[in-house]
Protein backbone atom coordinates (compact mmCIF):
# COMPACT_ATOMS: atom_id res chain seq x y z
CA UNK A 1 0.00 0.00 0.00
CA UNK A 2 1.30 3.70 -0.96
CA UNK A 3 2.68 5.59 2.19
CA UNK A 4 1.38 9.49 2.06
CA UNK A 5 3.81 10.25 4.45
CA UNK A 6 6.84 9.62 2.75
CA UNK A 7 9.60 12.86 2.20
CA UNK A 8 8.65 14.37 -0.79
CA UNK A 9 11.97 15.55 -1.26
CA UNK A 10 13.24 11.73 -2.03
CA UNK A 11 9.35 10.35 -3.45
CA UNK A 12 8.60 12.95 -6.42
CA UNK A 13 6.30 12.14 -9.28
CA UNK A 14 7.31 8.87 -11.14
CA UNK A 15 8.09 9.63 -14.68
CA UNK A 16 5.11 7.56 -15.65
CA UNK A 17 6.11 8.20 -19.69
CA UNK A 18 8.80 6.21 -18.92
CA UNK A 19 6.80 2.94 -18.81
CA UNK A 20 6.92 2.50 -22.16
CA UNK A 21 10.28 2.16 -22.47
CA UNK A 22 9.74 -0.21 -19.46
CA UNK A 23 7.92 -2.52 -21.53
CA UNK A 24 10.27 -2.68 -24.56
CA UNK A 25 13.13 -2.99 -22.50
CA UNK A 26 11.18 -6.59 -20.99
CA UNK A 27 10.55 -7.36 -24.28
CA UNK A 28 14.34 -6.93 -25.45
CA UNK A 29 15.35 -9.15 -21.87
CA UNK A 30 12.87 -11.82 -22.84
CA UNK A 31 14.64 -11.95 -26.25
CA UNK A 32 18.26 -12.02 -25.28
CA UNK A 33 17.37 -14.47 -22.52
CA UNK A 34 18.84 -14.64 -18.74
CA UNK A 35 21.62 -12.76 -18.15
CA UNK A 36 23.98 -14.00 -15.18
CA UNK A 37 24.57 -11.10 -12.36
CA UNK A 38 28.01 -9.65 -11.92
CA UNK A 39 29.24 -8.76 -8.98
CA UNK A 40 30.52 -5.72 -10.15
CA UNK A 41 27.15 -4.20 -9.95
CA UNK A 42 26.75 -4.56 -6.54
CA UNK A 43 28.91 -2.84 -3.97
CA UNK A 44 28.77 -2.36 -0.32
CA UNK A 45 28.91 1.33 1.05
CA UNK A 46 30.11 3.12 4.02
CA UNK A 47 29.82 6.42 4.81
CA UNK A 48 33.30 6.99 4.11
CA UNK A 49 32.65 5.24 0.59
CA UNK A 50 29.42 6.71 -0.05
CA UNK A 51 30.50 9.81 -1.99
CA UNK A 52 32.73 8.27 -4.41
CA UNK A 53 30.81 4.97 -4.86
CA UNK A 54 26.51 6.27 -5.16
CA UNK A 55 26.67 10.37 -5.51
CA UNK A 56 30.20 10.22 -7.99
CA UNK A 57 29.07 6.83 -10.01
CA UNK A 58 25.42 8.37 -10.13
CA UNK A 59 26.87 11.02 -12.68
CA UNK A 60 27.12 8.01 -15.18
CA UNK A 61 25.32 5.64 -14.41
CA UNK A 62 21.75 5.37 -12.01
CA UNK A 63 22.76 3.60 -8.29
CA UNK A 64 19.84 1.72 -6.51
CA UNK A 65 20.60 2.17 -2.99
CA UNK A 66 19.76 -0.56 -0.74
CA UNK A 67 19.31 0.49 2.89
CA UNK A 68 18.87 -2.35 5.01
CA UNK A 69 19.43 -3.84 8.62
CA UNK A 70 20.06 -7.54 9.77
CA UNK A 71 17.41 -6.76 12.08
CA UNK A 72 14.59 -6.06 9.45
CA UNK A 73 13.17 -9.40 8.19
CA UNK A 74 11.80 -7.41 4.91
CA UNK A 75 15.73 -6.92 4.20
CA UNK A 76 16.53 -10.05 4.13
CA UNK A 77 13.29 -10.89 1.27
CA UNK A 78 14.19 -7.59 -0.64
CA UNK A 79 18.04 -7.25 -0.92
CA UNK A 80 18.16 -10.43 -2.86
CA UNK A 81 15.95 -9.63 -5.30
CA UNK A 82 17.55 -6.21 -6.39
CA UNK A 83 21.27 -8.44 -6.71
CA UNK A 84 19.42 -10.15 -9.40
CA UNK A 85 17.20 -7.75 -10.92
CA UNK A 86 20.13 -4.81 -11.11
CA UNK A 87 22.96 -7.94 -12.07
CA UNK A 88 20.84 -8.83 -14.88
CA UNK A 89 21.26 -5.56 -16.39
CA UNK A 90 24.88 -6.17 -16.96
CA UNK A 91 26.54 -3.21 -15.94
CA UNK A 92 23.74 -0.56 -16.91
CA UNK A 93 23.04 0.01 -13.17
CA UNK A 94 24.96 -0.31 -9.84
CA UNK A 95 23.40 -2.25 -6.69
CA UNK A 96 24.44 -0.12 -3.33
CA UNK A 97 24.33 -1.48 -0.20
CA UNK A 98 23.93 0.38 2.85
CA UNK A 99 23.53 -1.33 6.38
CA UNK A 100 21.48 1.62 8.38
CA UNK A 101 22.88 0.33 11.86
CA UNK A 102 26.49 0.49 10.64
CA UNK A 103 26.33 3.33 8.64
CA UNK A 104 23.30 5.73 10.55
CA UNK A 105 24.32 8.78 9.19
CA UNK A 106 23.45 8.22 5.64
CA UNK A 107 20.02 6.82 7.21
CA UNK A 108 19.64 10.76 8.47
CA UNK A 109 20.65 12.37 5.88
CA UNK A 110 18.29 10.34 3.89
CA UNK A 111 15.95 11.02 6.06
CA UNK A 112 14.80 7.39 5.72
CA UNK A 113 12.02 6.45 8.15
CA UNK A 114 12.11 2.56 7.82
CA UNK A 115 13.94 -0.23 6.41
CA UNK A 116 13.57 -1.42 4.05
CA UNK A 117 13.81 1.55 2.04
CA UNK A 118 15.29 1.39 -1.81
CA UNK A 119 16.27 4.53 -3.73
CA UNK A 120 17.29 5.23 -7.04
CA UNK A 121 20.20 7.77 -7.36
CA UNK A 122 20.86 9.63 -10.67
CA UNK A 123 23.28 12.45 -11.51
CA UNK A 124 23.54 13.09 -7.63
CA UNK A 125 19.72 12.97 -6.79
CA UNK A 126 17.33 10.70 -5.30
CA UNK A 127 15.16 10.42 -8.22
CA UNK A 128 12.26 7.88 -7.46
CA UNK A 129 11.86 4.69 -4.60
CA UNK A 130 10.06 2.67 -2.26
CA UNK A 131 9.69 2.09 1.15
CA UNK A 132 8.10 -1.43 1.31
CA UNK A 133 9.15 -5.47 0.06
CA UNK A 134 7.99 -5.97 -3.47
CA UNK A 135 8.00 -9.23 -5.44
CA UNK A 136 10.46 -9.60 -8.31
CA UNK A 137 8.04 -8.81 -10.70
CA UNK A 138 6.97 -4.85 -9.28
CA UNK A 139 10.79 -4.28 -8.92
CA UNK A 140 11.11 -5.21 -12.22
CA UNK A 141 9.01 -3.03 -13.52
CA UNK A 142 10.30 -0.48 -10.99
CA UNK A 143 13.68 -0.76 -11.92
CA UNK A 144 12.73 -0.89 -15.76
CA UNK A 145 10.46 2.50 -15.64
CA UNK A 146 14.05 3.92 -13.49
CA UNK A 147 16.14 3.14 -17.31
CA UNK A 148 13.38 3.94 -19.56
CA UNK A 149 13.78 7.32 -17.55
CA UNK A 150 17.52 7.36 -17.56
CA UNK A 151 17.41 6.41 -21.29
CA UNK A 152 14.83 9.77 -21.49
CA UNK A 153 17.45 11.96 -20.17
CA UNK A 154 20.26 11.08 -22.06
CA UNK A 155 17.79 11.30 -25.43
CA UNK A 156 17.92 15.17 -24.22
CA UNK A 157 21.27 15.58 -22.83
CA UNK A 158 23.10 13.54 -25.57
CA UNK A 159 26.30 15.38 -23.99
CA UNK A 160 26.21 13.61 -20.91
CA UNK A 161 25.82 10.29 -22.37
CA UNK A 162 28.77 8.36 -21.19
CA UNK A 163 31.29 7.50 -24.22
CA UNK A 164 31.35 3.37 -24.56
CA UNK A 165 33.57 0.47 -24.03
CA UNK A 166 36.05 -0.42 -26.08
CA UNK A 167 34.34 -2.96 -28.48
CA UNK A 168 30.87 -1.18 -27.96
CA UNK A 169 29.03 0.84 -30.02
CA UNK A 170 26.08 3.32 -29.28
CA UNK A 171 22.72 2.47 -30.68
CA UNK A 172 21.35 4.64 -33.66
CA UNK A 173 19.87 7.72 -32.75
CA UNK A 174 15.97 7.37 -33.38
CA UNK A 175 14.02 10.08 -35.46
CA UNK A 176 13.97 13.83 -34.05
CA UNK A 177 12.11 14.40 -31.49
CA UNK A 178 8.61 15.97 -32.03
CA UNK A 179 10.05 20.16 -31.62
CA UNK A 180 6.00 20.49 -28.61
CA UNK A 181 7.89 17.26 -27.31
CA UNK A 182 10.54 18.85 -26.61
CA UNK A 183 8.92 22.01 -25.34
CA UNK A 184 6.83 20.12 -22.92
CA UNK A 185 9.97 18.32 -21.44
CA UNK A 186 11.71 21.74 -21.01
CA UNK A 187 8.88 23.00 -19.36
CA UNK A 188 8.22 20.30 -17.09
CA UNK A 189 12.26 20.28 -16.16
CA UNK A 190 12.10 24.16 -15.63
CA UNK A 191 8.75 23.42 -13.30
CA UNK A 192 6.19 25.28 -15.87
CA UNK A 193 3.22 22.78 -15.90
CA UNK A 194 1.09 25.05 -17.39
CA UNK A 195 3.53 25.99 -20.83
CA UNK A 196 3.99 21.94 -20.70
CA UNK A 197 0.29 21.66 -20.36
CA UNK A 198 -0.46 23.91 -23.20
CA UNK A 199 2.86 22.11 -25.78
CA UNK A 200 1.30 18.80 -25.17
CA UNK A 201 -2.36 20.40 -26.41
CA UNK A 202 -0.87 21.86 -29.42
CA UNK A 203 0.59 18.34 -30.44
CA UNK A 204 -2.40 16.22 -29.56
CA UNK A 205 -4.05 19.19 -31.96
CA UNK A 206 -1.72 18.29 -34.51
CA UNK A 207 -1.16 14.33 -34.32
CA UNK A 208 -4.13 13.25 -32.08
CA UNK A 209 -3.24 9.33 -31.85
CA UNK A 210 0.64 10.73 -30.66
CA UNK A 211 0.60 8.30 -27.42
CA UNK A 212 3.64 10.66 -25.92
CA UNK A 213 1.80 13.51 -25.24
CA UNK A 214 -1.19 11.58 -24.45
CA UNK A 215 0.64 10.21 -21.46
CA UNK A 216 2.37 13.62 -21.28
CA UNK A 217 -0.92 15.63 -20.56
CA UNK A 218 -2.49 13.19 -18.44
CA UNK A 219 0.92 12.98 -16.22
CA UNK A 220 1.18 16.88 -15.93
CA UNK A 221 -2.30 16.97 -15.27
CA UNK A 222 -1.61 14.36 -12.49
CA UNK A 223 1.02 16.56 -10.71
CA UNK A 224 -1.00 19.74 -10.92
CA UNK A 225 -4.08 18.02 -8.95
CA UNK A 226 -1.60 16.95 -6.51
CA UNK A 227 0.39 19.64 -6.43
CA UNK A 228 -1.29 21.32 -3.04
CA UNK A 229 -2.42 17.80 -1.89
CA UNK A 230 -1.42 17.27 2.21
CA UNK A 231 -0.56 13.38 2.38
CA UNK A 232 -1.90 13.97 6.41
CA UNK A 233 -4.98 15.47 5.33
CA UNK A 234 -5.67 12.83 2.43
CA UNK A 235 -5.67 10.07 5.78
CA UNK A 236 -7.39 11.84 7.62
CA UNK A 237 -10.89 11.92 4.69
CA UNK A 238 -10.22 8.49 3.82
CA UNK A 239 -11.64 7.38 7.20
CA UNK A 240 -14.84 8.67 5.60
CA UNK A 241 -16.27 6.52 3.09
CA UNK A 242 -18.56 9.00 1.64
CA UNK A 243 -15.82 11.67 0.83
CA UNK A 244 -15.54 10.33 -2.64
CA UNK A 245 -12.76 12.96 -3.60
CA UNK A 246 -10.56 12.01 -0.77
CA UNK A 247 -10.39 8.44 -2.51
CA UNK A 248 -9.39 9.88 -5.73
CA UNK A 249 -6.70 12.36 -4.24
CA UNK A 250 -5.65 9.33 -2.71
CA UNK A 251 -5.14 7.36 -5.99
CA UNK A 252 -3.60 10.21 -7.54
CA UNK A 253 -1.15 10.20 -5.06
CA UNK A 254 -0.54 6.44 -5.42
CA UNK A 255 -0.37 6.46 -9.22
CA UNK A 256 2.78 9.19 -8.38
CA UNK A 257 4.59 7.02 -6.10
CA UNK A 258 4.22 4.31 -8.62
CA UNK A 259 1.63 2.39 -6.72
CA UNK A 260 -0.51 1.57 -10.43
CA UNK A 261 -2.35 -1.26 -9.61
CA UNK A 262 -3.21 0.27 -6.07
CA UNK A 263 -4.33 3.61 -7.77
CA UNK A 264 -6.64 1.25 -10.15
CA UNK A 265 -8.01 -0.66 -7.85
CA UNK A 266 -9.19 2.26 -4.95
CA UNK A 267 -11.45 3.99 -7.76
CA UNK A 268 -12.59 0.71 -9.16
CA UNK A 269 -13.62 0.06 -5.81
CA UNK A 270 -15.63 3.27 -5.74
CA UNK A 271 -17.20 2.55 -8.54
CA UNK A 272 -18.88 -0.45 -7.58
CA UNK A 273 -20.14 1.02 -4.44
CA UNK A 274 -21.58 4.32 -5.30
CA UNK A 275 -24.13 4.94 -8.11
CA UNK A 276 -25.27 8.06 -10.33
CA UNK A 277 -23.01 11.09 -10.23
CA UNK A 278 -20.50 9.83 -7.97
CA UNK A 279 -19.83 6.74 -9.55
CA UNK A 280 -19.54 8.49 -13.28
CA UNK A 281 -16.75 11.16 -11.68
CA UNK A 282 -15.16 8.06 -10.13
CA UNK A 283 -15.27 6.55 -13.98
CA UNK A 284 -14.26 9.68 -15.60
CA UNK A 285 -11.21 10.22 -13.10
CA UNK A 286 -9.97 6.26 -13.69
CA UNK A 287 -10.00 6.53 -17.28
CA UNK A 288 -8.07 10.04 -17.08
CA UNK A 289 -5.56 7.78 -15.39
CA UNK A 290 -5.14 5.47 -18.03
CA UNK A 291 -3.93 7.80 -20.56
CA UNK A 292 -1.26 8.07 -18.17
CA UNK A 293 0.24 5.04 -19.22
CA UNK A 294 1.20 3.39 -22.43
CA UNK A 295 -1.84 1.05 -24.62
CA UNK A 296 0.39 -2.25 -24.37
CA UNK A 297 0.70 -1.65 -20.53
CA UNK A 298 -0.16 -4.64 -18.70
CA UNK A 299 -1.97 -3.01 -15.62
CA UNK A 300 -3.95 -1.38 -18.25
CA UNK A 301 -6.04 -4.50 -19.38
CA UNK A 302 -6.60 -5.57 -15.84
CA UNK A 303 -7.58 -2.45 -14.83
CA UNK A 304 -10.33 -2.45 -17.66
CA UNK A 305 -11.67 -5.97 -16.97
CA UNK A 306 -12.37 -4.93 -13.57
CA UNK A 307 -13.55 -1.52 -14.56
CA UNK A 308 -16.13 -3.38 -16.68
CA UNK A 309 -17.12 -5.82 -14.19
CA UNK A 310 -17.97 -3.58 -11.60
CA UNK A 311 -20.07 -1.58 -14.15
CA UNK A 312 -21.79 -4.52 -15.55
Amino acid sequence: MADFSRPGSLYGAVDLGARKQAIEAQARREASGPQAATSASVVDVTEETFTADVIDRSMTVPVVLDLWSPRAPGSAQLSPVLEKVVGDLGGRAVLAKVNVDASPQIAQALRVQAVPTVLAIFQGQAVTGFQQVLPEQEVRRWLDELMGAVEQFYQANPDARPAPADGQQQEPAGPPADPDLVAAEQAIESGDLEAAQAAYQRLLARAPGNEDARMGLAGVSLIRRTDDADPADVQRRLQDPADIDAQLLAADLAMLQGAVDEAFERIIAVVKRTSGDDRDKARRHLLGLFDALPAEDPSLAKARRALASALF
